[in-house]
């Protein structure tokens, strides 16, 4: 027992100093809850990098700078290592797999510090799960999750609550309905409104009920993010809708994953970026994003028009039996649709080489997971839209696929617009366990290193500083979000530690489940999620409001 006597009041310090024992003098000292020390930091402006340690306390960031001889609970070596703020996953489609599993391996292992989820469809709202986003959101935060969510209200399911799955044009009183569940998941935290409009059901959303639904988004402060209705012929026509939503909703438009995905109009990206470019010099904000990939992923159900999905599941299968359309069919698969914006996904890549199934859920078809369309005909045998039918029929219409239908010359040029930032269009999964199964697109393992060590250090083609930016403070701008994206004190202590010298995406399109390598310590609001390039199993992460959230 100690007995001490302090009578001046500015002494109390001193006096705790003095009668603490040594052990819990060393721990008094401490000026920070985590300390990264001797890293080159790359803050997120795009500004040349830096040596500086960075000191974190209660989950901020509390000082920057040469910290000699500070202390903390936790301190990070970071010689030798870049250290940047989390990157921000843009577009993800990890809605439901943060539900099965809240550690999102593969999206931490790259770096990822938040996701942003909706894109049609989105987790809220849905008469058969989750009704608003606040619940939603509620059961995030009860199952806890590694990173920050945050997510848009999708179009589609906004569409499909309220005219269920039918083309349009809604009537007047079904409007007003959507455009309530927009203002309610507007003031529920949802960033903005999505769309994804190449296939049903937001190939039935038309203009004029896109700008309804963005004009409550726009009242909010929201944005309009969209997967554009084709990104084949007429994507031009499909980057002016976009545009034209926006200036006639008075809010800002975020193009998802821009592309030529149409072999025919390879080589035009230069004139599409211009057209986007003309509108920014007109005053209005419009952005875009990619994926460092020249494949995309979508279903192979979207290769059949439309028309055939109206109704729901039960009725394209009713259609792709009936033997009385399939003449329509062939021809309209083969051929596209004259006069129609529907992308076709098929005229798109040219052949059915172009095509890799990802998953099947008949076990007859399991051995066909990671392989081509052609192979799949060659292999059952006939007509190629006979087996066509014959995949889809038997595995329920829905066979997510693989789609080789860009450039990587587009997709490079695209990536070097100072307008266009990353998002991997990807999914939360793990080598083991119930998320290793199938075979998924490579960015949902590889995206953010795969820019870093193959875009920054082996091409060339921007610099790290640029690439940084284009992962953390461009995508905060376009959600809001103002507390994230950059190092800075007071900014959240989203933290991304990796090895400029090594890192790099090991996920290929044949063996797709695998980490990618050199992003070392993960730090998710001050926490270290990822320690020396394994996952803690802790989960820190926080719901990412949109400006429009009343609490």
């Amino acid at each position: 027992m100690w007995q001490c006597i302090c009578v001046l009041s500015n002494s109390v310090l001193v006096f705790l100093a003095l009668c603490l024992p040594a052990a819990a003098q060393q721990a008094a000292a401490q000026q920070y809850d985590l300390l990264i020390r001797g890293g080159r930091v790359v803050d997120g402006t795009g500004n040349p990098s830096y040596s500086a340690d960075i000191g974190i306390t209660t989950g901020r960031i509390s000082a920057m700078g040469r910290l000699a001889g500070a202390t903390a609970k936790r301190v990070v070596d970071a010689a030798g290592l870049t250290v940047a703020p989390g990157f921000i996953d843009i577009h993800n489609h990890s809605d439901n797999t943060v539900l099965t599993d809240g550690n999102a391996q593969s999206m931490v292992r790259q770096g990822v510090t938040s996701m942003i989820f909706g894109e049609g469809g989105s987790a809220a709202p849905d008469k058969d799960g989750f009704a608003d986003f606040q619940s939603y959101f509620a059961e995030l935060r009860k199952r806890g999750i590694s990173t920050n969510i945050g997510s848009y209200a999708g179009s589609s399911q906004v569409w499909t609550q309220v005219r269920g799955p039918k083309a349009g044009p809604p009537t007047p009183v079904e409007l007003d309905r959507m455009r309530a569940l927009v203002r309610q998941a507007m003031e529920q935290g949802a960033l903005g409104v999505a769309s994804s409009l190449s296939g049903p059901p937001g190939a039935w959303i038309d203009t004029a009920t896109l700008v309804a639904l963005c004009e409550v988004a726009g009242q909010y402060g929201g944005i309009y993010s969209t997967h554009m209705r084709t990104e084949g012929f007429g994507v031009f026509e499909s980057v002016a809708e976009a545009i034209e939503i926006g200036r006639k909703a008075r809010l800002p438009v975020d193009i998802i994953h821009l592309k030529i995905a149409e072999h025919k109009l390879w080589g035009q990206m230069p004139e599409l970026i211009r057209t986007i470019a003309n509108a920014r010099q007109n005053g209005q904000e419009v952005e875009a994003h990619v994926y460092p990939y020249r494949a995309g992923q979508n279903n192979l159900s979207s290769i059949i028009p439309p028309w055939a999905h109206e109704g729901g599941r039960e009725a394209l299968l009713g259609r792709l039996r009936d033997p009385a359309l399939k003449q329509r069919l062939v021809r309209e698969i083969e051929n596209g649709i004259p006069g129609s914006n529907w992308y076709n996904h098929y005229t798109a890549t040219g052949s059915w080489e172009g095509m890799l199934l990802v998953s099947l859920s008949n076990a007859a078809y399991k051995k066909f997971e990671g392989r081509r369309m052609n192979e799949v005909i060659r292999e059952l045998g006939g007509d190629p839209v006979d087996v066509l039918f014959r995949v889809l029929l038997d595995n329920r219409g829905s066979v997510p696929t693989v789609y080789f239908h860009h450039s990587e010359e587009d997709m490079q040029y695209a990536l070097k617009q100072p307008f266009v930032s990353i998002g991997s269009d990807g999914t939360a999964v793990a080598t083991e366990g119930t998320l290793a199964r199938g075979n998924p697109h490579p960015r949902y393992y590889g995206t953010f290193p795969r820019v870093l060590g193959r875009y920054v250090r082996e091409l060339k083609l921007i610099s790290l500083e640029e690439a940084v930016r284009k992962m953390t403070s461009a995508n905060a701008s376009k959600i809001r979000v103002f507390d994230r994206g950059l190092l800075r004190p007071g900014m959240a202590a989203d933290v991304a530690v990796f090895d400029a010298g090594r890192i790099i995406d090991r996920s290929t399109f044949d063996k797709p489940h695998q980490y990618a390598e050199g992003v070392e310590y993960v730090v998710v609001n001050g926490v270290v999620v990822l320690d020396k390039g394994k996952h803690t199993g802790a989960r820190p992460g926080v719901i990412l409001h949109g400006p429009g959230f009343r609490p």
